[in-house]
């Protein structure tokens, strides 16, 4: 899905510097297949040794925690639990840290200095621009479940009246509510779209993002349904909002989301999928991996390789239960055997700490049938052909295929041309574009869903 092999793009707030005076602030640009991340890493020194944050400007993340820092020999290295990663750097005669940070056997270049870094930047034509032609509120409202305070956008055609509303919902990943992702704001793009053809549209930052609380690094996918449905009971108690009208678009893991929502709520009249999943967690990311590194030039037989050795471990997910104790026992000892090389080791130890992190987990034995099955209302589900990340033929299908069984026949599905898995016309489709392509979000796809839209909110 969207960002779920960019997991490391997600949390990737993690390299911090260290010189022979390394107490301030040093700065770095991580660079990664279709994206670059400033990094801002603040280094104090204490009676025992050193302690260190880092902040990401460009993900909004602020005083990340490292968990150890030393500095030997002028060596650094730090140890981040909370990306599973490490890095290590040396410091040179011009006082620049030339390191790496490793995560999941893939390592990145990450050099650090007292300069401010600048990364280069990419024009972004589609972004709307203040002010706006309608009206807009930053809202707050509690998820009376899980007790915290979700923060978001409203935005209405006018001040006063009473509109068809729609909730967005974002993709995997710790998400703003602009979905904001490699410079590009779809979701800030596809709300304006909407609000100036009628619709008020409600865009939320993730829990743990932004203005909201909580924590995004614990949550699942059904936690993240239960903000959207705390969303649309606040939306309930808006005046301005036809609580005959209300919808759902989701994208990505979102896409998952809106059935989950809607079948549980008589209050959903209609839902928008975006690139949604039609299988279940495991079969999308072994897709996914699969068309991605046979889109960047791995050799066919690795490809199948691994494959094979991250079904073995997913299937001993699934076949597992929440209170497993021995689950990360069981697929360390598979993973050794199927790598069987000491060297890789370590990078089998983080591949663990991933696939069982909470979301993850969840994740790959998330099936989306059940909750398909109990949508009654009107759907759209748009792919793009080019979508890497969930692909569009065989996903849509097994959309279509659950809705019309279960006997929801007010279903349309359609694979747009040349679109990757943010909607934008594209070469490849390889997340490593995402980032230097201009476009947002396709005149084509904006199209197509306010049209549907449109009808069913006559």
């Amino acid at each position: 899905m969207k960002k779920a092999i960019l997991i490391i793009i997600t949390i990737l707030a993690s390299s911090l510097a260290i010189g022979q005076e390394i107490e301030g602030q040093w700065n770095g640009l991580l660079k990664v297949p279709g994206a670059q991340l400033r990094i801002v890493a603040n280094i104090s020194k204490t009676e025992t040794g050193y302690v260190s944050t880092v902040d990401s400007p460009d993900q909004n993340a602020n005083g990340i925690l490292v968990a150890a820092t030393t500095f030997e020999n002028s060596i650094l290295k730090l140890e981040i639990p909370v990306i599973n990663g490490s890095y290590e750097g040396t410091l040179n005669k011009d006082n620049i840290i030339v390191g790496k940070l490793t995560q999941n056997g893939q390592s990145f270049e990450v050099n650090l200095s007292k300069e401010i870094v600048q990364k280069q930047v990419f024009s972004r034509p589609q972004e709307p621009k203040k002010p706006y032609p309608y009206y807009t509120e930053d809202v707050k409202f509690l998820n009376k479940t899980a007790n915290i305070t979700l923060a978001g956008t409203l935005s209405l055609p006018k001040k006063e009246g009473n509109f068809p509303t729609v909730i967005l919902i974002t993709g995997s990943g710790a998400e703003n509510r602009d979905e904001e992702i490699f410079g590009h704001k779809p979701f800030l793009v596809l709300s304006d779209y909407l609000t100036k053809k009628g619709i008020a549209v409600l865009r939320l930052d993730d829990r743990g993002v932004g203005e909201s609380t909580g924590n995004t690094n614990t949550s699942t996918t059904v936690d993240f349904a239960s903000d959207i449905q705390a969303g649309v009971d606040y939306l309930k108690t808006r005046t301005e909002i036809n609580k005959k009208k209300i919808g759902l678009i989701g994208h990505s893991e979102g896409g998952l989301i809106a059935p989950m929502v809607a079948g549980n709520s008589k209050d959903i009249n209609f839902i928008v999928l975006l690139a949604g999943p039609g299988l279940r967690g495991d079969k999308i990311l072994l897709l996914q991996n699969e068309l991605i590194k046979r889109q960047s030039g791995m050799p066919e037989v690795e490809i199948q390789k691994e494959k094979e050795i991250f079904k073995g471990a997913y299937d001993l997910i699934i076949a597992s239960t929440v209170n497993d104790g021995n689950l990360k026992n069981n697929i360390s000892s598979y993973l050794k055997t199927q790598y069987n090389d000491p060297s890789k080791d370590a990078d089998v130890e983080l591949i663990i700490a991933q696939v069982t992190n909470t979301w993850w987990y969840n994740f790959i034995k998330l099936d989306p049938v059940p909750f398909l099955e109990k949508v009654k209302c009107p759907v759209l589900a748009l792919n793009g052909s080019k979508d890497l990340q969930v692909p569009a033929e065989v996903n849509l299908e097994a959309i279509k295929k659950t809705l019309i069984n279960s006997g929801n026949k007010k279903v349309t599905t359609k694979i747009l041309p040349n679109l990757n898995h943010l909607f934008q016309e594209c070469q490849t489709g390889a997340p490593s574009e995402y980032e230097t392509i201009e476009q947002t979000f396709s005149p084509i796809a904006l199209e197509e869903i306010s049209n549907w839209l449109l009808v069913q909110t006559k």
